[in-house]
């Protein structure tokens, strides 16, 4: 895939203070048309993972977006989470599917805890709401999945657990993904398919994967399994525990708690947790 990324610079009106900063650091408003990329051979194919990462203003959300729109003029279905308008109604309602599969994907996207599931989007904070969108982006199964500043708005730990999840869904589902971001500690969990590196000095650098991961790292993603967090256990909840029901009959009248029948998991985000 062929990418060129250009703007005109807008008109502006000089001023006394304008002077000012352009005699200080030498500089001349821009004029006529800025090129960012012209002709990037990008080794792009359906169902990768793609990570433009770099600082702010280097380009990578402006040749993201290029991408995105070179794809939809292909025919695939891209969905741009910025885009997606948040239903006020509780997640549980809003993600489309059975109630097991809305369950298991706002999970995937860091949104597992019980309250939050029964919540409405005003109720989110910053980082919650970024993943709700990620959520409803998925169950919407598009080619193509957009999100700016990825994992910008995260904890450190959940931006990288987030981020081996989002693998083990482009593996699964065979959903692409057009990742931007300014950080670099979610590369290794994430592991793209191509890597572009935009850079201040206008220079971008791409890289991809030419084969599929060792054998036994895929298998490492389809394999994990929602864990219980309990220290005395560590095994999987999938794996079924019987309740013991108590051999005295029951006398209070007060109604029953509800039995639980979901996966816990740190901060809604389930993950595999190693052995040993």
């Amino acid at each position: 895939m062929l990418i060129s990324v250009s703007h005109e610079s807008l008109p502006r009106t000089g001023s006394v203070r304008a002077s000012v900063v352009m005699d200080h650091f030498g500089i001349r408003f821009e004029q006529g048309r800025h090129t960012i990329v012209e002709n990037l051979d990008l080794p792009i194919e359906s169902g990768q993972i793609v990570l433009f990462i770099g600082a702010s203003s280097s380009g990578k959300s402006s040749l993201m977006r290029a991408v995105a729109a070179k794809l939809t003029s292909d025919g695939q279905a891209v969905v741009n989470i910025d885009q997606l308008t948040l239903p006020q109604m509780m997640l549980i309602d809003a993600v489309p599917g059975e109630p097991p599969e809305a369950m298991r994907l706002l999970a995937q996207c860091g949104l597992g805890e019980a309250r939050l599931l029964l919540g409405t989007p005003t109720e989110l904070s910053d980082g919650q709401r970024y993943r709700f969108r990620l959520a409803l982006g998925l169950a919407m199964k598009p080619d193509w999945l957009v999100a700016d500043e990825f994992t910008a708005t995260l904890d450190r730990t959940l931006a990288k657990v987030l981020a081996f999840s989002l693998r083990r869904q482009a593996y699964r589902t065979g959903t692409g993904f057009l990742l931007a971001t300014t950080h670099e500690d979610i590369v290794d969990d994430l592991s793209p398919d191509v890597h572009v590196r935009c850079r201040l000095d206008g220079e971008i650098d791409v890289a991809s994967r030419e084969c599929e991961p060792p054998v036994h790292v895929i298998q490492e993603l389809d394999d994990a399994r929602p864990v219980s967090l309990s220290a005395s256990s560590r095994r999987p909840l999938a794996e079924g525990r019987e309740k013991k029901e108590s051999a005295s009959p029951r006398t209070c009248g007060s109604p029953l708690r509800p039995v639980a029948t979901g996966r816990t998991s740190l901060g809604g985000i389930i993950g595999p947790i190693s052995s040993g």
